[in-house]
């Protein structure tokens, strides 16, 4: 009888499971179907506003980006953890730079339980060749082009303009670069290699639980914080005559161990190039993870007053707002945060960098120099899981702002699930379904409009517009996402 009833399962199972599946199908819940029209809905009205802007028929816009470069080796961060028999800490805490293993495990499970991106400087280079030695055989690592200039002028270049891109690689490293972009730089015999830690939500590093996907960078880099191609990108920007000058990758000074004055000498030069280019071209500073208080002091003063364009994540933006306050950086923020708070912090950095630009010309008229110090802040862009967020001044240069941060909300989606296509059903929003323009009592709510997804509004000198992300929900890469998100949203508004 045993025997006769496995005959039987096999001989019907496979007409038993289609009964099952068509009765899924049958009874399948009217919520989902609404969720699932609603995403349908989100993403072909963001598709729609993105080709608003066509670049058909129009000169390839050309952008200088700087500054370095590397090789990113990217893989499953708790496997490269349990491989190398580090265990999960019962004290998560912040450390500026890695010098041990303990510290490693330390930093990890302060950024690894709430979802909060995180890139550190590792001292030990023996203990950092290791990590990449143990990476080298871990299934599913991938390798790519890395560092916040290449990735940007990679999308950049895909997106339909040509890059002058300022770096020092090898030459397998150029080869595999876009035709439409032009290489100013040394040539260096092993590039710098990055470890991306990555990890999907709901990951699981002992008692540790992920909020939120995302990555744990650390580097040993000895090449990219130098600077070193910044003098041949100045010979070239000449003739180049770029639309928009991209600043990035300053992250790799932060904590790294430079000779007294050194620092300061790079950064001179850097602004020194900034304010030299044409009052015509823009200049966007792409933020990063930084934890050295010195170093954000240095960015306030050296390159940040040259910029009219700023981009950042959730992490970032209450960082800079805090030390433009006087008070100290924060390590760590929310990791999803309330559109009102971010919409406040961003009025508020635009605010304060626009006072300072205000005063010091002020003052500079006073000593009858009238010498123009750096530009006022038009133009400033936060990306966050959820949604993305832009602040451009009426009249200024930047145009399409619905557009651009359509554009931006799509490649969010695009880069992380590691798709051109976007399909909804690997998706979900989780903005909320109507958001208040600030917390002050009394604000204003919007509602999400799923045939009008991005919302832009006037206020005072400047327009707002927010987009909802549609939230890949089968994570390919986190690494890399901002400067693709950046990019993208640039390109619509040069």
């Amino acid at each position: 009888m045993e025997g006769g009833g496995r005959v039987s399962w096999m001989k019907y199972g496979p007409v038993v499971s289609l009964i099952v599946v068509l009765l899924a199908v049958w009874f399948r819940s009217p919520q989902n179907e609404v969720l699932d029209d609603r995403l349908d809905t989100v993403l072909s009205s963001l598709l729609r506003a993105e080709r608003k802007v066509g670049m058909n028929n129009v000169a390839r816009p050309r952008v200088a980006v700087g500054f370095g470069g590397c090789v990113d080796l990217i893989v499953d961060g708790v496997s490269l953890l349990n491989k190398i028999g580090l265990h999960p800490t019962d004290q998560p805490l912040h450390h500026d730079y890695i010098e041990n293993a303990e510290q490693l495990a330390q930093s990890f499970a302060y950024f690894f339980a709430p979802g909060a991106a995180a890139e550190r400087f590792m001292l030990n280079d023996t203990l950092f060749s290791e990590l990449v030695e143990a990476s080298r055989d871990l299934p599913g690592n991938r390798w790519s082009v890395g560092g916040n200039a290449p990735v940007m002028a990679g999308r950049m270049a895909t997106e339909g303009c040509d890059v002058l891109l300022g770096g020092s690689f090898s030459p397998d490293f150029t080869d595999v670069l876009s035709q439409h972009i032009t290489v100013a730089g040394n040539i260096v015999e092993e590039p710098d290699i990055h470890l991306i830690l990555e990890y999907p939500s709901g990951a699981c590093w002992g008692h540790y639980t992920s909020r939120r996907a995302n990555r744990y960078i650390i580097h040993s880099d000895d090449h990219n914080p130098y600077l070193d191609s910044m003098e041949e990108f100045a010979e070239k920007l000449e003739d180049f005559k770029p639309d928009l000058l991209v600043v990035g990758g300053l992250q790799m000074m932060d904590n790294f161990p430079f000779h007294s004055g050194e620092r300061d000498a790079l950064l001179t030069r850097l602004a020194k190039l900034l304010s030299s280019s044409s009052p015509q071209i823009g200049i966007h500073f792409e933020m990063a993870s930084f934890v050295e208080e010195s170093i954000m002091e240095d960015l306030l003063h050296y390159v940040i007053p040259h910029a009219d364009s700023l981009g950042m994540n959730e992490q970032e933006l209450p960082n800079l707002l805090s030390l433009l306050k006087g008070s100290n950086i924060t390590v760590l923020s929310d990791p999803n945060p309330r559109v009102a708070t971010v919409l406040d912090q961003m009025r508020e950095v635009y605010r304060i960098l626009n006072q300072r630009y205000k005063d010091t010309n002020d003052a500079s008229a006073e000593r009858d120099t009238n010498i123009a110090m750096g530009k006022p802040l038009t133009r400033l862009h936060v990306h966050t899981l959820a949604f993305q967020a832009m602040i451009v001044t009426h009249g200024s240069q930047w145009k399409n702002t619905m557009s651009a941060t359509a554009k931006a909300s799509l490649t969010a989606n695009r880069h992380v699930c590691g798709s051109n296509d976007i399909d909804p059903s690997k998706a979900r929003l989780i903005m909320d379904d109507s958001f208040s323009v600030s917390r002050r009592e009394g604000s204003q709510r919007i509602p999400l409009q799923e045939s009008k997804p991005v919302s832009c509004w006037d206020e005072e000198d400047y327009e707002i517009c927010v987009a909802p992300v549609l939230v890949c929900t089968e994570v390919y890469q986190t690494a890399g996402g901002g400067d693709n998100i950046s990019a993208a949203g640039l390109v619509l508004q040069i």
